[in-house]
């Protein structure tokens, strides 16, 4: 099984995109993960981890829940 960080900056507000790229991995992955962590974060961070392997940063690519989904399940 598998753990999911989706660590995102409060700061800049991106407490609702989180919580859509969990919603997203929950809804597809739910049976395969052991876990799906929110961490509060600053400086503009919006990074997903499966495993502590960055999958999505949003400073190298551009936001899309539907691409961070897939991306995580091509991961798994």
């Amino acid at each position: 099984m598998a753990r999911v960080e989706i660590e995102y900056c409060v700061p800049c507000g991106y407490r609702n995109r989180a919580l859509q790229v969990a919603e997203g991995v929950l809804a597809g992955l739910e049976t395969e993960l052991d876990e799906c962590r929110l961490t509060m974060g600053d400086h503009g961070v919006f990074v997903v981890r499966l495993d502590d392997e960055v999958v999505f940063d949003v400073s190298e690519d551009e936001f899309d829940v539907d691409a961070i989904v897939r991306t995580v399940r091509r991961a798994l």
